[in-house]
């Protein structure tokens, strides 16, 4: 699976608003109208969608997934991550 640099998201701080789609056929993680969307086969139960995204999102950016904190959105598509 090829997944997109966002490597120049990394900065301490920085926010990164994500849609998420769970259970999907595949792993990925788009760029759609200048928005980030990932889609995770994980289904949305016990926040296992979350923790995916959060580990796709992590990987794109070349950081450990312990390093991204959610700040808004648990029991949402819509989800806003913190890098610290």
């Amino acid at each position: 699976m090829a997944l997109p640099d966002l490597t120049h998201l990394a900065r301490p701080g920085a926010q990164i608003a994500l849609r998420v789609t769970p259970r999907a056929g595949r792993e990925r993680l788009v760029e759609e109208a200048g928005r980030l969307r990932a889609y995770v086969t994980a289904p949305p139960e016990g926040g296992r969608a979350t923790a995916a995204a959060q580990a796709l999102l992590a990987r794109a950016m070349g950081v450990a997934k312990t390093r991204l904190t959610l700040v808004r959105g648990a029991r949402s598509r819509e989800k806003v991550f913190r890098l610290d």
